[in-house]
């Protein structure tokens, strides 16, 4: 009998993982961000049924929607479906995500006292749906695809829970940052720590790589960045990387080119790039040692094929056949995009990059 202990599992070797370990490729992998979304017509019909909190909390739904989406585009990878912010009710925040108006928190944090309560995530079971949703999305789709599992990195969640929804200026969770130092860090080191355990658990449940989502990070400068958010994402990156040294981190940080190269300082395999920087220049700020995903604006999207395809040559010329760069939107795929066009994108990257 044969001993089939050392065969590579097939996601091991597929494009997503080799470009995540800076290896050499037969073509750019490609997924999209928000990739299952309100611009899918399947995704719609499911949605119409539930609330999208409900949709997050049903596995069985939120692996359908995300299989359907990676056979309808035919990306290299699935990232789970769900949402960054369900983590914090467990913690003690009540969430909802409102008709039209997104996310709100009815409790918010905006001083010290508040942080009574606020509970670490010690136990990740309150989160099992999700666990649930990267066992069934990996049972799901094919061997050679890789699953992403993902979450919110500590200052975009803290900057939810502090402001209790959108926010121009952040003026409330500045103000605990400027104001309330120690509080701040308190609460910053409960949610890396959170973090840390989710991510780790979405691994064990089966997914190949976890993307860390600071979406709201550009409204720090340099220093302020360095002081009050690298050393969570720091934090997570190194627990993530002691406990399972085979996952790959994606760190994402959007809205400021000027931070790149303390995100390089994260650890993370893989840096995300938006739209606003080249992702040549992007690359040569964080050094060729590591990754990069991104970096075509997503209003692209809603233009011709003919453009779009023009677009990806351009992104992929600046990327110069480099082992180490996965194809992606600078931000998520929005809802008003024809889903011809996200299929156009995906097969053009597809076509230029095969070497």
């Amino acid at each position: 009998m044969s001993d089939n202990s050392n065969v590579r599992p097939a996601w091991d070797d597929s494009l997503m993982m080799k470009a995540a370990r800076c290896e050499p490729v037969s073509r750019t992998p490609v997924w999209l961000m928000r990739q299952a979304g309100r611009y899918m017509s399947e995704y719609r019909e499911v949605r119409s049924q539930t609330t999208f909190l409900d949709l997050c909390k049903s596995p069985a739904l939120c692996a359908e929607v995300m299989c359907t989406a990676v056979e309808r585009l035919g990306v290299d990878a699935a990232i789970i479906f769900s949402d960054i912010l369900p983590i914090l009710q467990p913690m003690g925040l009540d969430l909802e995500y409102a008709q039209g108006e997104g996310p709100i928190i009815h409790n918010p944090i905006r001083t010290a006292e508040d942080l009574s309560r606020i509970t670490e995530l010690q136990d990740v079971s309150p989160m099992d749906y999700v666990f649930e949703t990267v066992r069934l999305t990996r049972e799901s789709i094919a061997d050679d695809i890789p699953v992403i599992g993902f979450a919110g990195a500590p200052f975009t969640l803290a900057s939810y829970a502090i402001e209790g929804g959108s926010s121009r200026s952040y003026m409330h969770a500045k103000s605990l940052m400027f104001g309330q130092p120690d509080a701040w860090r308190e609460l910053m080191e409960r949610l890396a720590r959170s973090v840390a355990r989710y991510l780790i658990a979405q691994i064990d449940a089966g997914a190949q790589l976890v993307q860390l989502f600071d979406s709201w990070i550009g409204c720090l400068g340099w220093d302020d960045y360095k002081q009050y958010a690298l050393p969570y994402v720091q934090s997570i990156v190194q627990e993530i990387n002691a406990a399972r040294p085979n996952a790959p981190v994606i760190y994402f940080g959007t809205g400021n080119p000027a931070l790149l190269p303390l995100f390089k300082q994260s650890g993370a395999q893989v840096v995300g790039i938006d739209w606003r920087i080249r992702l040549d220049d992007a690359w040569n700020t964080v050094g060729h040692d590591v990754a990069v995903q991104g970096n075509l604006d997503p209003v692209l999207l809603l233009s011709t094929p003919e453009m779009i395809r023009e677009r990806v040559a351009e992104v992929l010329s600046q990327a110069a056949g480099r082992p180490g760069h996965i194809f992606n939107l600078g931000h998520g795929v929005l809802k008003e995009t024809p889903v011809e066009n996200a299929i156009a994108l995906v097969e053009a990257v597809k076509e230029l990059s095969a070497k």
